[in-house]
């Protein structure tokens, strides 16, 4: 089967937008399929206002609807809200194609954080945008009630996994830390609460991996934790290990894959319990919950590494990307004949 993949996010941005989407179309493409992706690279771009890591596609619907023929799908995937995104669920509605969208950030919330709009507002464009497709892949069950209860009509789950073999519990840990070390990883921003974190009053060290727009102010305030900038591959799994607790502040991430990779390590999660943590976490014994995120990170020191690690190993993307393949939709032949004609000026 060919499927195609439109996203606004791909590389060489971090995030785990990116991460999911390079690891389904590795699991496609190992069960046989054939995946093509339209993302902003090779198409003059801009940087998202209050996001410049993120480009923003300049381009047509004409160039969009010729990338689109040229691969002649079997599936639409429609991974992001953003141009591209927009352009191609116009292409497929006006042709009458299926297709699906995936909801993978709480983009509500973080306009709310960063600029104050009011969430029905943001809600309102999202349900317009994403009540076109057969289905909105979201990656929790408490994502896909809250997306239900807001007026969603096709909100589906759409798990996530971890790369077992590179997240592991083996190797050595950093024998020269001040123990316990607290560990965040993830992009530095506001929507993110990092600073909830920081200003923890725990034993041990805090250490903080990733980069993003509040790291300097924050950095600035906090010059006791130990600044790492991005890890990815070995480095981060490394990363992962030598911590004790890893810290999840954030209440507006869907999933969170950095909670699964550090479990995957053996290192308890401590988060809010709030949708995201509540599906990845909950009561399995990977982490603790609790509303005072101090609590959290305390009560977590003492659980067992192996314990955590058999957390992680219930997440795969073989199995996430079957949950993907089970919600796809077929292109019916009529339709994409139509379009190659088109294309080719018959």
């Amino acid at each position: 089967m060919k499927i195609l993949i439109v996203s606004d996010a791909w590389e060489p941005q971090v995030n785990g937008v990116v991460r999911t989407l390079k690891m389904t179309r590795r699991e496609l493409e190992l069960k046989g399929h054939q995946t093509e992706l339209i993302s902003p690279l090779g198409f003059r771009s801009i940087p998202c206002p209050t996001y410049p890591e993120i480009s923003l596609a300049m381009t047509s619907r004409r160039e969009v609807e010729r990338r689109i023929d040229e691969f002649a799908p079997d599936c639409l995937h429609i991974a992001t809200e953003g141009p591209l995104g927009w352009l191609a669920r116009s292409i497929a509605l006006r042709r009458g194609w299926p297709f699906t969208t995936a909801y993978h950030s709480r983009f509500p919330e973080y306009v709310k954080a960063r600029i104050g709009v009011p969430l029905a507002w943001t809600y309102a464009l999202l349900r317009r945008f994403h009540n076109a497709a057969t289905y909105t892949l979201a990656p929790t069950p408490a994502i896909v009630a809250d997306l239900a209860a807001r007026g969603f009509s096709g909100a589906r789950l759409w798990s996530r996994g971890v790369d077992l073999q590179l997240f592991n519990a083996s190797g050595a840990r950093d024998a020269a830390a001040k123990r316990p070390v607290f560990l965040y990883v993830g992009r530095i921003a506001v929507e993110k609460q990092v600073d909830q974190f920081l200003r923890l009053d725990l034993p041990g060290e805090k250490w903080v991996a990733g980069e993003g727009p509040e790291r300097a102010r924050l950095q600035a305030r906090f010059p006791q934790a130990r600044w790492l900038g991005v890890l990815d591959g070995a480095a981060l799994a490394q990363l992962y290990r030598a911590a004790d607790v890893m810290v999840f502040p954030s209440v507006t991430d869907t999933f969170g894959l950095v909670m699964v990779e550090a479990m995957a390590c053996g290192t308890p999660v401590a988060a809010f319990p709030v949708p995201g943590p509540i599906d990845v976490v909950g009561d399995s014994g990977g982490g603790v919950l609790h509303a005072d995120l101090r609590q959290a990170c305390l009560r977590a020191l003492a659980l067992p590494r192996g314990a955590v690690r058999q957390r992680a190993e219930q997440f795969t993307w073989s199995a996430a990307a079957d949950q993907m393949l089970a919600a796809l939709q077929t292109i019916p032949r009529s339709q994409c004949g139509q379009a190659a004609v088109a294309l080719s000026g018959g």
